[in-house]
């Protein structure tokens, strides 16, 4: 540990003491996983949501992403990575029974996508004829158009994680280490290092080709997470603050009011009178703003999301950079949620300085970086106004986890964070054993460098294994009565629409409806 080092060292031991017990057994964590449905060729599914999956608009745990043909499947909070992972295992075999109405359909297990028809025939999710299921399908409408329906199929895994008696201020510092740090999560776990050659079509970008039906960059980690991902030339100009919820408030507000040139061209209607967005602002809503990392809140019926945040604080954050790992059954494993366990405590018990421009734009290059080039041997990332190898970085990161690895497995008993974190020193220093290498390796020996085929022959394996598993009548029973309330949910919303679509979207995105509730988040 260099003398530098060590007061870092110190304050964080002295702020792990001080979390109870109690605390450390009242950490939750829950799984949000997008997957594309996929034709056994590999190609998109074209087929509605299925019928037998409720609907989409009120299930509580599947749902759809941007498309139709995207499954969410979102597991409640849980107390241990077993529990939440017990529950998603069971939302992918009830899903996988309803997929078999639709013919041999699977779920695809990368992030990248699977076979693309063109932009615009991939399906936009729908939710029905309610104003708040027409603005949901209104939203992703106005997604295609400002960044092409094709980057809107990336999927992945979001964590959302809470600890009890953490403030809103303590989480924000949480978000600015994170963020900080955020590079060590996507050289351990990204898995994304190639793509079909048709998701760039008519696209710029720095692959290289490794056959004509496969682009991929040698060293990357994650090409969701780099240029080619959820990236915007319009959200690049946003420069969100993480220092306070006030601020971070603030510059959110300004993106969702101001109007932006490009957007106000595409117009809210089309000449035919369809809807072709919400809003002509930067930001359509909340939701669009694109991060690594959001403090969130749950909210109440029709409320904003912002203004939930402003009037009772966080109360959790989503991770939003973990890729699908095609190698795990449902995407990710015990052991990985151990470490990003343990990676989120380090960010809230570390010193977390305030975030400047400077750094901002040292973070968005570190990101891009190891996203593209995070196992190439001595990559470098920008610290400080200088430079430090991604390896020496990665490794001070780990070693100041280990107290907090240690102090878990005091609290629970046996040896699963330390494993977890030992599991993350090997990564680190032997990059051919990362998903993305392995994702490489397996192309190369078994699929003659193929991505789609590779993805493909790993979704049958998911498929068949998840199929084998046993669902017990009584858990079957429940899933069937859930799809069942939420179609009924569903109706009577339905029925219960009043105003006109038009009202109810000005009411919704109007400056007006922000600034009430900024007065009602300072007085109130």
């Amino acid at each position: 540990m260099t003398p530098l080092q060590a007061p870092a060292h110190a304050i964080l031991q002295e702020r792990l003491k001080a979390l109870t017990s109690q605390q450390l057994k009242g950490m939750r964590r829950g799984v949000e996983k997008e997957s594309l449905r996929a034709q056994p060729s590999g190609a998109l599914a074209l087929t509605p949501h299925p019928k037998a999956l409720g609907s989409a608009l009120t299930h509580p745990s599947i749902t759809t992403d941007f498309s139709e043909s995207q499954v969410e499947l979102v597991t409640g909070a849980h107390t241990s990575p077993e529990a939440a992972l017990e529950e998603l295992t069971q939302l992918h075999q009830f899903t996988y029974r309803a997929l078999q109405e639709n013919g041999d359909e699977m779920l695809w297990v990368s992030s990248m996508p699977c076979g693309l028809p063109t932009d615009e025939t991939i399906p936009l999710a729908r939710f029905g004829s309610s104003n708040v299921g027409r603005a949901k399908s209104v939203y992703r409408m106005g997604l295609g158009h400002r960044y092409g329906r094709r980057m809107q199929t990336i999927s992945g895994i979001h964590y959302n994680w809470s600890l009890p008696g953490v403030s809103s201020e303590q989480y924000f510092a949480l978000i600015r280490n994170f963020r900080r740090h955020a590079f060590l999560l996507l050289y351990l776990f990204g898995a994304s290092p190639a793509v079909c050659s048709t998701f760039v079509a008519g696209r710029q970008h720095e692959l290289q080709s490794l056959t004509d039906t496969t682009m991929y960059m040698p060293h990357g980690t994650s090409l969701r997470m780099g240029r080619l991902g959820y990236q915007s030339d319009a959200q690049a100009s946003l420069a969100v603050s993480y220092n306070s919820l006030e601020g971070y408030a603030a510059s959110l507000q300004d993106a969702l009011t101001r109007p932006y040139p490009a957007y106000e061209a595409v117009g809210i209607r089309n000449p035919g009178g369809d809807y072709n967005q919400l809003a002509t602002t930067l930001l359509q809503i909340e939701n669009e703003f694109y991060g690594t990392i959001r403090p969130k809140r749950v909210i109440r019926q029709g409320e904003r999301p912002l203004h939930a945040l402003r009037e009772r604080g966080v109360e959790y954050i989503e991770v939003r950079l973990m890729d699908l790992d095609p190698f795990e059954t449902v995407g990710i494993n015990a052991q990985t949620m151990r470490f990003v366990d343990v990676f989120l405590l380090h960010c809230l018990l570390s010193s977390s300085p305030p975030d400047t421009p400077a750094e901002i734009a040292e973070l968005n290059h570190n990101q891009h970086q190891t996203a593209a080039r995070g196992r190439e041997p001595g990559v470098m990332l920008r610290r400080q106004g200088g430079e430090v190898p991604l390896v020496e970085w990665g490794a001070q990161l780990l070693a100041g986890c280990a107290p907090i690895a240690n102090a878990l497995d005091a609290e629970s008993g046996g040896t699963r964070y330390r494993d977890a974190l030992a599991a993350a020193c090997v990564g680190l220093a032997n990059a051919d054993t990362l998903p993305s290498a392995r994702v490489l390796a397996a192309m190369k020996q078994d699929y003659g460098n193929s991505f789609v085929q590779f993805a493909r022959a790993q979704s049958h394996k998911t498929q068949e294994s998840l199929q084998s598993l046993p669902l017990t009548d009584e858990q079957l029973a429940r899933f069937i009565a859930m799809s069942r309330q939420s179609v009924e949910a569903q109706k009577e919303i339905e029925a219960n629409d009043s105003m006109l679509f038009e009202d109810y979207r000005k009411q919704y995105v109007s400056p007006e409806h922000l600034q009430v509730h900024v007065r009602e988040a300072v007085h109130g």
